[in-house]
């Protein structure tokens, strides 16, 4: 993704209320607000517009975090119907300053962010299969620019359910395939810039030490991932279906473990050398 210079305007000088976002040279704007404040939000002059919407919040059932993607020819009269969705707490809405995004422009970006957004599974989509919309080759190479940019901005806007898990790393550690291993078993990850990222076909043990009953997170992480099929049962020990995200090298760590894990030493490179030891250099 190239670099790019944001413009954040804090409409109340706060960061979690009302706001803008533009990048340079390019023709999209983003508003996003509170739920809170959903009036402030479609009194802007941008809610007129056509352009593609995201309401985000949290499932009251599962606990995880829940994504709606929507489409509208005016932003302001379509987001006024879903008030009486509960699951979302934020909006963000993307619309062209000059005004150029036809029916069949936001109706393409919908489909390709639903797939996305689903693709990515950081958050629940609570949207239904969108039909999409057919459009010239240009106009599709322009509305892919406009993708990548809403991607660029959504992090910056507090919503990063579009922000694919095995996300490019930076930094001298984090360039690194990471090791761990335990009574034969072996998963590898690597630092990213949101925690540390576990790799499919990882493994770890079976049951939890006894330390585990001192801390929660470790047999509530193991529960949830069994649940969601991202740990699965093989012989005598479980292996990682899928890239699983972690908030920290120690978080991974436990899960692989089944119990207390320090992350920094149990990580380590091919040689041996711990991730303790890559951050120091």
């Amino acid at each position: 993704m190239p670099s790019a210079t944001i413009k954040l305007f804090l409409v109340h000088g706060d960061a979690k209320r009302l706001r803008t976002a533009e990048l340079s040279n390019w023709t999209g704007k983003a508003v996003a607000g509170p739920r809170s404040e959903l009036d402030s939000v479609l009194a802007r002059d941008e809610a007129k517009g056509s352009g593609v919407y995201f309401l985000t919040g949290i499932d009251s059932e599962s606990g995880k975090p829940t994504i709606y993607v929507g489409e509208a020819e005016s932003i302001r009269d379509r987001l006024r119907s879903h008030l009486s969705k509960d699951y979302w707490n934020h909006v963000v809405f993307f619309v062209s300053k000059d005004e150029n995004l036809t029916k069949a422009h936001v109706r393409y970006l919908e489909s390709r962010l639903i797939d996305q957004a689903k693709s990515i599974g950081r958050a629940l989509a609570m949207n239904g299969q969108s039909s999409g919309s057919k459009l010239p080759e240009s106009d599709r190479e322009d509305m892919e620019v406009f993708l990548e940019r809403i991607h660029q901005l959504m992090p910056v806007l507090g919503a990063e359910a579009l922000v694919p898990i095995r996300s490019s790393t930076a930094g001298k550690a984090e360039k690194k395939l990471l090791i761990c291993t335990i009574k034969g078993l072996k998963a590898t990850g690597h630092v990213t810039p949101t925690g540390f990222v576990v790799l499919k076909g990882s493994q770890a043990v079976l049951k939890e030490r006894d330390s585990a009953q001192k801390y929660p997170y470790t047999m509530a992480t193991r529960k949830r991932l069994i649940e969601e099929g991202t740990l699965v049962e093989e012989d005598d020990h479980f292996t990682f279906t899928s890239d699983a995200e972690f908030t920290s090298p120690s978080a991974a760590a436990t899960v692989v473990y089944g119990g207390h894990a320090n992350g920094l030493t149990a990580w380590k490179i091919k040689g041996g050398k711990t991730l303790k030891e890559l951050e120091a250099v």
